[in-house]
């Protein structure tokens, strides 16, 4: 984390931003083209609605298609609802956008991981934890203006450079 800004956090809630503006317009006007979706979500998750069979079936996650039989699409703005299909018995799943952890269009093809956010998070934790341990390990140590001690990052690799 860099002076309080919490990067996966900010990037995680602007790609969920992304899926949710494609499921408004898919609920909107429908799927165009050869356009369809592959969303996998974690089932357990605070606010997932699924049909009990399905959910004991899928206790960890579960992967959905958007392409041809699907129905009454809803997006809210924390998650969003539809009518599939399973084994030929039309069911209502609800999966709030947080629930996510991957959002496919093999048509184009483009795709997201979520997964990876959780990773970045808890690595960001961690390295927080180990900086409070480390300061209150340092006496009159605490928080510093930015530039004050520390490392200087190399900039150089970054640089353009003159041929």
């Amino acid at each position: 984390m860099t002076a309080g800004l919490d990067y996966p956090d900010i990037l995680r809630r602007a790609t969920l931003g992304l899926v949710r503006e494609v499921l408004e317009r898919t609920a909107a006007d429908g799927l165009p083209g050869a356009h369809h979706f592959y969303l996998s979500f974690r089932t357990r998750d605070p606010g997932v609605r699924l049909p009990l069979a399905l959910a004991r079936e899928f206790p960890e996650t579960l992967t959905v298609v958007l392409q041809h039989q699907f129905w009454d699409l809803v997006v809210e703005a924390e998650a969003f609802e539809v009518t599939l299909r399973f084994g030929g018995a039309y069911e209502r799943v609800r999966v709030p956008f947080d629930a996510l952890t991957a959002f496919v269009d093999p048509s184009v093809p483009f795709g997201l991981d979520f997964t990876q956010f959780v990773a970045a998070q808890a690595a960001d934790a961690a390295e927080r934890q180990a900086d409070a341990g480390a300061d209150a390990a340092q006496p009159g140590a605490g928080p510093q203006p930015a530039g004050a001690g520390g490392e200087a990052a190399d900039v150089l690799p970054f640089r353009r450079r003159e041929e």
